[in-house]
């Protein structure tokens, strides 16, 4: 028999600090974004959009990280996988919610658990991982 170990969830404070790491990241390259972050059930923990970001953001940056959470892998690594023969090719329009593979969506894992996700819209989407990648590096 083995025992589980509990892993410590995302918490309202990481997801916080989540946000504020990427908008630092996106203020210092002069991009205004939109940042999200969920919990592992895919609930909001955290929100905010850059008043000069283009209100798409918001949307753009929910749907990265829903993308990141469900398939559990940035959503720079799907482009590929969505494309016509690609292995994903027809997943966007079977599930209830629209899935985005753009860069700028990451899982979050802690412990080898994934514990959340976090996306970033507003930039380029190589910028948006990039900032994504900065806040879960400086955080978690």
């Amino acid at each position: 028999m083995t025992t589980a170990t509990a892993v410590t969830p995302l918490t309202s404070q990481d997801a916080d600090a989540l946000v504020l790491a990427a908008q630092r990241a996106a203020e210092a390259a002069g991009v205004p974004v939109s940042v999200t972050v969920l919990d592992a059930g895919g609930h909001l923990l955290a929100f905010r959009r850059d008043d000069r970001a283009v209100l798409i953001s918001g949307e753009t940056s929910t749907r990265k990280a829903y993308t990141a959470l469900q398939l559990g892998t940035p959503t720079a690594d799907l482009v590929d996988a969505v494309q016509p023969g690609g292995l994903f090719h027809t997943l966007p329009t079977a599930l209830d919610r629209p899935l985005l593979f753009i860069a700028g969506g990451l899982p979050i894992h802690r412990d080898g658990r994934l514990i959340g996700a976090i996306g970033v819209g507003g930039g380029a989407p190589e910028q948006d991982h990039g900032f994504a990648a900065t806040a879960v590096e400086s955080v978690l």
